[in-house]
């Protein structure tokens, strides 16, 4: 017996379906991406400062630092688009660049931070120093990361949201009968009833009597 429901569409991976029967993408959230970058940054930096004097017994100690950085930039660049932002799919060389370009601003504005430092005072103390560098450094992971959430990787998420948003929930559509023959039957008869009953009675006929 073949049924008259419509079958029902696949669901995209990654995507969950809302009470409104619309499918959405269920990337991370903004803290929870926040975290990722955080965890993701950290651990790619203590490897990159652990790996750059090992590098660098074989090699110069500039060209050691150069090549671990384009190592250690690519791989977050990885890390980020792939488990950060949850876009789903490799970054390309646009997103590559992009990111080595934040990179590359963070780094200027630490360093931008610590020579106005010294521009006002001679000599300042390590403490302040340290304070000056470590909270420049942190503004500015802070733009690095909305810089690539809201431009660089928030390509493959729209893209990721308008797959799985095409993917709606689609309602059982039945045939309606059609009750037009139905009702136009069922006025005519009530039209004759009342024409009827309108009529005036009709009087008995007599018949002769039969000699």
């Amino acid at each position: 017996m073949n049924t008259l429901l419509a079958p029902k569409p696949k669901m995209a991976h990654g995507t969950r379906r809302t009470d409104s029967g619309t499918a959405t993408a269920t990337g991370p959230g903004p803290i929870a991406s926040f975290a990722r970058f955080v965890l993701c940054g950290g651990g790619v930096g203590v490897l990159s400062s652990a790996a750059v004097p090992l590098l660098a017994m074989t090699m110069p100690w500039a060209v050691s630092n150069a090549l671990i950085t384009v190592v250690s930039t690519i791989l977050c660049t990885e890390l980020h688009a792939l488990f950060t932002f949850g876009t789903g799919k490799r970054p390309g060389w646009r997103q590559h660049l992009q990111s080595a370009g934040s990179a590359t601003a963070a780094y200027v504005a630490t360093c931008a931070a610590v020579f106005i430092l010294h521009a006002v005072q001679s000599s300042p103390s390590m403490l302040t120093e340290q304070a000056v560098y470590l909270s420049a450094s942190g503004l500015a992971g802070i733009g690095r990361f909305l810089v690539l959430r809201v431009f660089v990787f928030a390509t493959g998420r729209n893209e990721k949201t308008a797959v799985a948003t095409t993917t709606t929930k689609t309602e059982p559509t039945l045939p309606t009968p059609n009750r037009t023959p139905l009702k136009w039957t069922a006025l005519k008869q009530t039209a004759a009833k009342r024409i009827v009953w309108s009529l005036p009675p009709r009087p008995a006929t007599q018949h002769p009597a039969l000699t």
